[in-house]
């Protein structure tokens, strides 16, 4: 099994998987990621996502009414070192590009336009379509985790 290894500088764009899988403890997902947890509490590395991974996170715990979990996620991308980035009609017009040019769906697209306009070196997730994106700097956790 492979490690991450953290660009020199951030911020370290993330989707929604890597925040799901760090938060519920994925046995096979959480570990590797925690060196990205752990930069950011240090204050030696920065993360970012759209403000969409907020809405995709909430979903899964407010279905059953799951308030502390719920609690949890809000906390882990409002903490020091996490930025919200806000869905702007630059971040719109790419996903708009990225949506005529790949086969992305809306919000992956949404997510990658996010990452390319903020110029993140990193864009780290689990879903290979974001192959397809020119331009993104794609991290995928299973190639980390495969020898």
């Amino acid at each position: 099994m492979g490690s991450l290894i953290l660009p020199a500088t951030g911020p370290i764009a993330v989707d929604a998987q890597i925040i799901i899988y760090s938060i519920e403890h994925h046995p096979t997902y959480g570990p590797p990621l925690q060196p990205l947890w752990l930069a950011l509490q240090a204050g030696t590395m920065t993360a970012t996502a759209s403000e969409l991974a907020l809405m995709e996170v909430l979903i899964g715990p407010l279905k059953p009414g799951n308030v502390p979990l719920a609690t949890r996620y809000e906390g882990t991308v409002t903490q020091p070192g996490f930025r919200l980035e806000p869905i702007t009609l630059t971040v719109l017009r790419r996903a708009a590009e990225l949506r005529a040019t790949t086969s992305l769906r809306t919000p992956d697209a949404i997510h990658a336009a996010t990452a390319l306009v903020t110029g993140c070196p990193m864009f780290l997730t689990n879903d290979r379509r974001f192959r397809a994106v020119p331009g993104l700097p794609v991290t995928i956790l299973d190639d980390i985790l495969t020898p």
